[in-house]
């Protein structure tokens, strides 16, 4: 399993434009092939950062959809409202303690 770690940094303008794209946007996501798991979060002390966790099956699943025209969708929406250059980390799940 791969878990894909993003973090973005957004004008703090554009935050509800970026929650309201993204509620729209979650069960397409999370529906995509290959993908298990989906979540956002956000910064505690500075707001206007956002992280989201994704879990793919492969590491072909996610790049199926980082070509897929559901990403490209999406990032064209989101790319003009951040204040910072995005994160971006896939990385191998080894340990869950539930």
């Amino acid at each position: 399993m791969l878990v894909r770690i993003v973090k973005l940094s957004l004008e703090p303008s554009k935050i509800e434009e970026f929650l309201s794209n993204f509620e729209s946007q979650k069960e397409h996501i999370r529906g995509f092939s290959g993908c298990e798991f989906l979540e956002l979060y956000r910064d505690k002390n500075n707001t206007n950062v956002f992280f989201t966790y994704s879990y793919w099956q492969t590491e072909t699943d996610l790049e199926n959809y980082r070509h897929s025209n559901l990403f490209k969708g999406i990032w064209a929406k989101t790319k003009p409202m951040f204040n910072g250059k995005p994160e971006a980390w896939s990385v191998d799940k080894l340990v869950t303690l539930k």
